[in-house]
């Protein structure tokens, strides 16, 4: 069934496959081995998994003859500055609606926000996400009377073409591991729109593996049964792209929500240290808003032996490091 994937048009917008490498000093440290995909190292933009996602939706972009794109995403979004980049990239308009991550937060030109701006998409400010959705559409209707013909791009491009990004994404993570030596026991990663999660699980079923555990770390502090059934919507209209029979319940989506850290964007002086003290033992950046929380779940987990020992883990990179300037005070604050 996976050969149904590459009958889905898909712009190439990185060179595959992405890195994978084994974390040598946490491993031996901890007793598990931990292997990270590197979906931070890709060349547009400083990469990260929205771009995977991309792939296939601005396919779908090209395809219905459109000029112009618009997504939103808060000042932190990852996805807005890659659409951004990728539409530039294709000669598109790109419009982004954004907004603050949490009330009182104040505009920081630093990080995403900067490189939104400096890769000139047309950025328009609301107050919250609810009003971000609406202004989307007004953006939409408004553009579509002037003559263009736009594209809106759900947050996170989280819909059952960016879900496919990850079903791709799947058969390239157990080749790698293969070719590493080891069979996976668990993947885990940041998830917030459920969209990446989607993707893994019907990507493994695709290829007829149903040993792995696919562990999204909650992020955002959203409602367990809200994401599991934006995620079993996302597979099952994803599944009827491809004209696929995949089943997909609750014991199929595993969510992990002790560590968002009081929510999206929310970070906290002991986060921020364990990001140090990552990547002075493995070199190895981590951003505060998703990767960092997701990595952190991961080595509590294993500490507590939820994980067990001998463990076979890939820890998916999701990217972000532009981040880590946009919370440049709270580590210098650390580090000083």
């Amino acid at each position: 069934m996976f050969w149904k994937l590459y009958n889905v048009p898909r712009i190439e917008l990185m060179t595959l496959p992405t890195p994978m490498e084994k974390l040598i000093n946490l491993s031996r440290e901890l007793g598990v081995d931990i292997y990270v995909k590197r979906d931070d190292v890709m060349e547009l933009a400083m990469g990260g998994n929205k771009v995977r996602k991309l792939e296939f939706i601005l396919a779908d972009v090209l395809r219905k003859g459109c000029d112009t794109v618009i997504t939103r995403g808060s000042y932190f979004s990852n996805h807005v500055r890659l659409t951004a980049a990728a539409a530039r990239k294709l000669g598109l308009e790109v419009f982004i609606v954004t907004y603050p991550p949490y009330d009182g937060y104040e505009m920081d030109y630093q990080g995403n926000t900067l490189l939104n701006m400096i890769f000139g998409a047309k950025i328009v400010h609301t107050s919250n996400s609810f009003e971000a959705d609406e202004k989307m559409i007004e953006l939409s209707e408004e553009l579509s009377r002037k003559g263009f013909k736009p594209y809106v791009i759900p947050v996170g491009g989280s819909n059952p073409l960016g879900v496919l990004g990850y079903a791709h994404a799947s058969l390239e993570i157990m080749e790698q591991a293969r070719s590493l030596g080891f069979n996976p026991n668990i993947i885990i990663h940041a998830t917030g729109t459920g969209t990446t999660q989607a993707g893994l699980i019907l990507g493994l079923k695709l290829i007829g593996v149903d040993n792995v555990r696919v562990i999204g770390v909650d992020v955002e502090k959203e409602n367990e049964r809200v994401l599991k059934n934006k995620i079993i919507g996302l597979v099952n209209e994803a599944s009827s792209i491809l004209n696929v029979n995949v089943n997909v319940d609750d014991n199929d989506i595993e969510i992990e929500e002790r560590y968002s850290f009081n929510g999206y964007g929310r970070v906290s002086g002991e986060l921020i240290e364990f990001i140090e003290w990552v990547a002075r033992r493995e070199g190895l950046l981590l951003d505060p808003v998703y990767t960092g929380k997701a990595f952190y779940a991961l080595i509590d987990m294993i500490r507590n032996r939820e994980i067990e020992k001998d463990a076979k883990v890939v820890f998916i990179h999701t990217g972000g490091l532009p981040l880590v300037f946009q919370f440049r005070n709270a580590f210098i604050k650390t580090l000083r």
